[in-house]
């Protein structure tokens, strides 16, 4: 078997861009995986036509072989753009070699540990606890999810005396408790908005009574001393991983003891390969996985897969597919319809497809002919004296 060619789309899930990529091979198996769209995101195409050159004519199931090949072209270790490039490409991969045998990715990493996936809802703001209560209750109802991921914050944390903001969210997340079920997961993401680790260490034990599933990335990533002297400080557990790129960076962040749980995106560290090998170093540090993926179907369906074979996997983050018209006339309607069969949770979890080689969805190519692109950039907060926020 040999890679014919290579194919990248632009496409959109609701308000976000998205970029899928396809391999085709000789024997007429197709396989697909997704970037992470970091921005800018049209940039991701011309670096994939670019790897395509020294993919044409290899066997695609010399998974290892390729992807080690592919990062040894750049002359430095690749970034954002190229591991997320390379991310696709390693889906691709290892959809073909599970395609090729008639069977599920899972298989191939030495089989299921678990017989379904549990996800959590990615909600991402503080809604008032009434509001938060029947949001809740509505994904539990309808998908028997029971874990959430909210903001901590209530209001621009710029404007205001930093004490007021750490009492406000320590108010909040006790009024949830008492609004909400008690068997209800809830984990606070701070999206590294804090410069000073020592805001970082009063937020999360501000919030540590109310028993928050975890403490996500509040200071940014680069200083993993910095990570390994605010987790020895808090009361709760605390989460990071989603800026970091390589094993490499995820053995330093483990060595300080810098992270409870890890959080690495499937779509940025370089694909399936790469998530494994970091994987099984947090497993030696005793240390669970809960994957970063804010992302689209695809990337849900190549995480299932990871996550089903992965011993010290703890949850996955997930976003419900809106909707499945493709409707230019109305955008806010328009969900992934480039994925037919998306993963939906019951009971909370999804459920592995034994029945279906590779990542078990199917991809909708008359969607994805046409260019869906959508201009989305990060909101960066300004503080009153001019001056730029992190995010």
């Amino acid at each position: 078997m040999r890679i014919r060619q290579l194919r990248a789309f632009m496409t959109r899930d609701k308000d976000r861009p998205r970029v899928l990529v396809a391999i085709d091979t000789d024997e007429g198996i197709t396989g697909w995986g997704e970037c992470y769209n970091h921005g800018p995101d049209r940039a991701l195409i011309p670096l994939l036509d670019y790897l395509a050159i020294f993919l044409a004519g290899q066997d695609p199931r010399r998974i290892e072989y390729l992807i080690l090949y592919l990062l040894q072209q750049s002359r430095f270790p690749p970034g954002a753009l190229g591991l997320a490039a390379i991310s696709a490409i390693d889906h691709c991969l290892w959809d073909i070699s599970a395609k090729a045998l008639g069977v599920p990715v899972y298989r191939l990493l030495g089989g299921e540990v678990r017989d379904r996936v549990q996800v959590y809802a990615g909600v991402y703001t503080a809604p008032d606890p009434l509001v938060a209560r029947d949001t809740f209750d509505a994904l539990a109802s309808e998908w028997g999810i029971t874990a959430f991921k909210l903001s901590p914050y209530r209001g621009d944390i710029h404007r205001r005396r930093w004490g007021d903001v750490v009492r406000e969210s320590a108010s909040y997340f006790a009024a949830l408790r008492e609004t909400v079920r008690a068997d209800y997961e809830i984990a606070f993401d701070a999206h590294a908005k804090l410069f000073e680790p020592v805001q970082a260490m009063q937020l999360g034990n501000a919030l540590a009574p109310y028993d928050p599933l975890f403490f996500e990335e509040p200071i940014r990533p680069e200083n993993f001393e910095a990570w390994g002297a605010l987790k020895a400080r808090l009361d709760c557990p605390l989460a990071t991983g989603e800026c970091l790129y390589s094993r490499f960076e995820f053995l330093r962040l483990l060595q300080v003891r810098g992270a409870d749980i890890i959080q690495p995106d499937i779509c940025v560290v370089g694909g399936l390969l790469e998530m494994r090998k970091i994987a099984a170093i947090a497993e030696a540090h005793y240390v669970t996985v809960a994957p970063h993926n804010p992302m689209g179907p695809l990337a849900t369906a190549v995480n299932v897969h990871f996550s089903a074979a992965q011993p010290n996997f703890k949850i996955l983050e997930y976003r419900l597919p809106h909707g499945a018209n493709y409707d230019d006339k109305n955008p806010d309607q328009l969900g992934a319809p480039y994925v037919r069969d998306p993963y939906l949770p019951k009971d909370g979890h999804l459920e592995l497809r034994p029945d279906r080689a590779g990542w078990g969805v199917e991809i909708d190519e008359e969607v994805l002919k046409r260019d869906g692109y959508i201009h989305w950039q990060r909101k960066v907060p300004t503080k009153p004296d001019g001056s730029s926020g992190y995010v």
